[in-house]
């Protein structure tokens, strides 16, 4: 017979038998296997989207002098961008950004294994990334924007005529922020002829999945175990945590 159990302070939750958990599993199994079908067709019409061309020149300030666009690829035929948000005068990067940029060091050599090369990208100039780079033990290619249009283009980055219009571009709508950096995921494609595509770009959730951490909890029986109304105010840089 079935009990209930006080779960997370105020919820109660049903606790049965090992037989009982064991049919209920696998009737949750039929419904996961669904969504990985599913998941693995929209995978498949996303890598069917079509694709831009990029015909505009970027040159980012790298740590070791300026870098093109095609030079982020580091010899790779594919690219992916992470939109930090860190802008121009900024004691120190996004705090949310962080908690997501902490997950990639450890993906780039597997990535590397599948033609593929990752960069972070922000609008704050170098001299500004290096400091915060270096605190947070950081390895990744993270290059400076400063200078040209790319955060503009991409809409992660926002002029100062919009931010007084308060509506902002941004995830393929029209937003009421008053901020003048967002965050973003953007791919990218390089030809055998040199030329580079853009083939994708997400925003807001859809850079969930980069998100380690968040698949972690998923699996867990709190979950993320957020405040609905601010989902992410729990989160801060990892050095500042009072139990890191």
């Amino acid at each position: 017979m079935a009990k209930l159990k006080t779960f997370n302070g105020t919820k109660e939750h049903k606790v049965v038998s090992e037989k009982e958990w064991l049919v209920a599993r696998k009737k949750f199994l039929v419904e996961e296997k669904k969504f990985s079908k599913l998941r693995d067709q929209l995978n498949q019409k996303r890598r069917a989207l079509p694709w831009v061309k990029v015909s505009k020149e970027y040159l980012f300030e790298g740590p070791h002098g300026p870098e093109t666009l095609a030079d982020l690829f580091c010899g790779k035929s594919q690219l992916i961008v992470y939109h930090f948000m860190f802008g121009p005068g900024w004691k120190e990067g996004c705090a949310h950004c962080s908690f997501w940029s902490d997950h990639y060091d450890s993906s780039t050599a597997h990535l590397a294994q599948r033609d593929t090369a990752l960069a972070v990208i922000s609008r704050a100039p170098l001299k500004e990334i290096a400091p915060f780079k270096k605190r947070m033990g950081w390895k990744f290619n993270w290059v400076s924007s400063a200078d040209t249009d790319f955060n503009f283009d991409f809409h992660v980055s926002f002029t100062p005529e919009e931010i007084k219009s308060g509506i902002l571009p941004y995830n393929y709508g029209k937003f009421k922020m008053e901020i003048d950096e967002l965050q973003g995921v953007s791919a990218f494609y390089r030809d055998a002829k040199g030329d580079i595509y853009h083939t994708y770009s997400a925003y807001a959730r859809g850079i969930d999945l980069l998100n380690t951490t968040y698949n972690f909890l998923d699996l867990t029986a709190k979950g993320r175990d957020e405040n609905p109304e601010s989902t992410q105010d729990w989160v801060t840089y990892r050095d500042k945590y009072k139990d890191p």
